[in-house]
């Protein structure tokens, strides 16, 4: 445990030394983002935050909504959208060079506040560098959920009543992530590689994975993979 402890401050600091200095923070800038659906009726979504904090839920009325808050110009985060008939492909990310965190006194702002349609069927892929993510996604109609996690804190939130089985990836950095199963469908985790602590309730050990009293015999089956990193993963059904 104090090899995990010494590993995780050794890269949060690399993380946190990881600015240009000659680039101090500047006024707060406020970009909206408002993508309608248009003829799609699925989605493939990639957020990619290199640094700062994001927080995503459903309930747009447009396929993708919000704003996007920065004060450092190098965090200015590229948009891109296009659908090809019922198929509509979003990407939001931080272009190279605006990882880690700056040392201005806390200044440094970075903030994605976006909501999703809840009725899109959606392939959601999250890549969080250093920082915080707060993902409710209990609401929105998914069909598979990447993570993944660098330095930081990720708190997913998936309770709700999803309509269809989905699978959930997440891909464990030296960071910390809390995922919230839903009630009322099967679940069926497992978790591979060099994880510092998995910790699991609300669902059985059965011999290499865990599982509910509900999985193969509910309407909807969650999948869960975790696959590797020296971080924490909690698991709470």
């Amino acid at each position: 445990m104090k090899s995990i402890t010494v590993c995780l401050a050794s890269l949060f600091l690399l993380s946190a030394c990881d600015f240009d200095s000659r680039e101090m923070p500047g006024p707060l800038v406020d970009q909206p983002v408002s993508i309608d659906a248009g003829t799609a009726d699925r989605a493939n979504v990639e957020l990619d935050m290199r640094t700062g904090e994001l927080r995503l839920s459903g309930g747009a009325s447009k396929l993708l909504e919000g704003t996007l808050e920065y004060n450092v110009a190098r965090y200015k985060p590229r948009v891109t959208s296009s659908i090809n008939g019922e198929h509509a492909t979003i990407t939001v990310n931080q272009p190279e060079g605006a990882g880690g965190t700056s040392n201005w006194g806390g200044k440094a702002q970075n903030t994605w506040d976006l909501q999703l349609a809840n009725k899109t069927l959606l392939d959601l892929g999250i890549n969080c560098g250093a920082g915080q993510a707060k993902l409710n996604l209990g609401d929105v109609l998914l069909r598979s959920l990447q993570v993944h996690i660098g330095v930081g804190q990720v708190d997913v939130d998936l309770t709700g009543k999803p309509a269809h089985d989905y699978d959930v990836t997440i891909h464990g950095g030296v960071g910390q992530a809390t995922v919230h199963l839903p009630e009322g469908v099967g679940v069926y985790a497992t978790a591979h590689g060099g994880i510092g602590s998995i910790s699991v309730t609300g669902l059985d050990k059965n011999g290499d994975h865990w599982q509910n009293d509900l999985y193969d015999r509910a309407k909807v089956n969650v999948r869960i993979e975790v696959n590797g990193g020296i971080g924490e993963i909690r698991l709470i059904g």
